[in-house]
C-alpha cells in the first residue's frame, strides 16, 4: 500500500475550494480568521527543508478534513493554530481572544512549554510527550495530524541524524497514540514500512 501524503503546496484558497463541500461557509470564514492569524504570527518563517511554515499548518488541516473527514470548527482552527504558540511570541490569551476557550485549550494540549531553569529541552520533550496520553481525543488527533505532515516527509530533512531521531521518537512515542483512531493507526503503520530504513 502506498503511503498517502498530504500536501498545501497551492495555499488555502485551494484548499479551501476543496472544503466547500464538506464544511458550511459560516465555519468556513472562521477557518479564514485563523488562517489569516497564523500567517500573521509565523510571517516569513520556514520549515527545516525550506517550505513556507503555513503549508505545514494547511496540511494538517488537509489531513483532518480530507482524510478523517473532522467537520469540527474548533479542531480545524486547533489545527491551524497548533504551534503559533510554540514557534512564535503569540500567547495563549491572545489565541483565546481570538478563537475562544476551546480552541485554546486544544492548542495548550499540543504546545510544547519552554523548558524552566535547571530543565533540559530532552527532559521537557519527555514530558511533554508523556503528557499526550492523557490528551483529549480531539486535541490528539491535532497532534497526530501535525505529526502526521512532519513526518510525510521525512527524508527532506536536511540533517540525517535528525531523521533518525525523529523517526524513532515517532516510533516509540506517537504510533501507540494512533492505535485508537483507526484512520491514523493504518497511515502510521505505512509510514512506518515505508521509512523503515531510519530505523538503524
Amino acid at each position: 500500500m502506498a503511503l498517502q501524503r498530504f500536501e498545501a503546496v497551492d495555499g488555502w484558497p485551494a484548499l479551501r475550494g476543496r472544503l466547500t463541500s464538506r464544511i458550511s461557509e459560516q465555519d468556513l470564514m472562521l477557518l479564514d480568521e485563523a488562517v489569516d492569524f497564523a500567517t500573521h504570527w509565523h510571517a516569513d518563517q520556514r520549515r527545516p527543508a525550506g517550505e513556507p511554515y503555513v503549508q505545514h499548518l494547511l496540511e494538517a488541516v488537509s489531513v483532518l478534513a480530507e482524510a478523517v473527514n473532522t467537520t469540527d470548527i474548533d479542531v480545524l482552527r486547533a489545527a491551524v493554530l497548533h504551534d503559533v504558540v510554540e514557534d512564535t511570541d503569540c500567547s495563549l490569551d491572545e489565541v483565546r481572544k481570538h478563537c475562544g476557550d476551546r480552541v485554546a485549550v486544544l492548542v495548550e494540549w499540543v504546545t510544547k512549554p519552554a523548558a524552566a531553569e535547571g530543565q533540559s529541552r530532552e527532559n521537557v520533550r519527555a514530558a511533554y510527550l508523556a503528557r499526550l496520553r492523557d490528551a483529549p481525543a480531539d486535541a490528539l488527533m491535532v497532534k497526530l495530524a501535525d505529526r502526521l505532515s512532519n513526518v510525510q516527509r521525512l527524508d527532506s530533512h536536511p540533517r540525517p541524524e535528525k531523521r533518525r531521531a525523529y523517526y524513532q521518537e515517532t516510533v516509540r512515542s506517537i504510533v501507540p497514540l494512533a492505535q485508537s483512531h483507526p484512520w491514523f493507526r493504518q497511515w502510521f503503520e505505512t509510514w512506518r514500512s515505508a521509512f523503515g530504513h531510519l530505523s538503524v
